[in-house]
């Protein structure tokens, strides 16, 4: 039975070439059902590096959380991400399961719901636009509820040009 996906696509390395390529790529998980605004944020992170460009998408698949964790590593790898010790090294693309349905999912390789998604408005804000009354599945808060606490100290600058250029991927998607 398919479940909603909500992925995070992140970019600080050429974001405007990565996100288009990631957004294209996320189509073979499933049905691409909506993509939010792309809004741009300080990188997070003990070391000064350029600012991230970052959305949600929201898909319908079967795919496993397991399954699409791998194939979001091989879209990444395939945009010349280069994974490092550092977790918050700039990177091309960062793709990340953050829900999948109400799975609760706690392991050695990854956490669902993850857990970011209740302390960082970079995740919680996109994710709220495509399902603003979605669930959480741990906290039980609405994903609007989450946004609306963490916005206020978030510094988010939409990206509209981009965000048109993502939305038009998903409705050539939708069309193919």
């Amino acid at each position: 039975m398919p479940e909603l996906a909500f992925i995070s696509l992140g970019s600080n390395i050429e974001p405007e070439k990565s996100l288009p390529l990631g957004t294209k790529r996320l189509g073979e998980l499933g049905r691409m059902i909506g993509i939010s605004t792309v809004y741009q944020n300080p990188a997070v992170g003990p070391t000064p590096q350029p600012d991230f460009l970052n959305a949600a998408a929201l898909i319908e698949t079967d795919l496993s959380a397991k399954d699409i964790r791998h194939h979001l590593r091989r879209i990444e790898a395939d945009s010349n991400r280069v994974r490092t010790q550092d977790k918050y090294a700039p990177r091309t693309l960062d793709l990340d399961l953050c829900l999948l349905g109400s799975q609760v999912i706690e392991g050695s390789e990854f956490t669902l719901p993850d857990p970011d998604l209740l302390t960082r408005a970079h995740l919680a804000v996109p994710m709220a636009e495509l399902a603003p009354s979605f669930l959480h599945p741990t906290s039980g808060e609405t994903l609007q509820t989450i946004a609306d606490r963490l916005r206020p100290e978030a510094s988010l600058k939409p990206r509209p040009e981009l965000t048109d250029r993502l939305r038009r991927i998903l409705l050539e998607l939708g069309s193919s």
